[in-house]
């Protein structure tokens, strides 16, 4: 059975920095796509940042420059790094592994496996 579990999600201030892991069981962390996506209240799930190999990373524009994807294979795990840190960045983060169907990294419907979540509070 496969399981991402996310952690690392706290309360800062605006211009403060997190890191978010996602350690998976049940599946080993490979090349594929994996991403980063995140759900503010009220609002739809939407994608943050996807990874396949170290030269392949993609950044929403709102988070370009401040948050940095990567990946551990010793550790199958996927980080988020987040500097920076703005109030519209408040949101619950989620990890996505397990690509199928042919989907672009950057979409919902391409993972099969989701983590729980991590909370993220930035405060002005």
């Amino acid at each position: 059975q496969v399981q991402l579990v996310e952690s690392g999600g706290d309360s800062v201030q605006a211009g403060g920095s997190l890191k978010l892991s996602c350690i998976a069981s049940g599946y080993t962390i490979t090349a594929a796509c994996m991403a980063w996506f995140r759900q503010a209240a009220g609002n739809q799930r939407e994608w943050v940042s996807s990874m396949a190999t170290s030269t392949i990373t993609h950044y929403a524009d709102s988070v370009k420059g401040r948050f940095t994807i990567s990946k551990d294979y010793t550790k199958n795990s996927l980080y988020l790094e987040m500097n920076d840190l703005k109030p519209d960045d408040t949101a619950t983060y989620y990890c996505a592994a397990i690509p199928s169907g042919g989907g672009t990294c950057a979409s919902l419907r391409t993972y099969r496996a989701w983590g729980q979540g991590t909370r993220v509070t930035v405060s002005s």
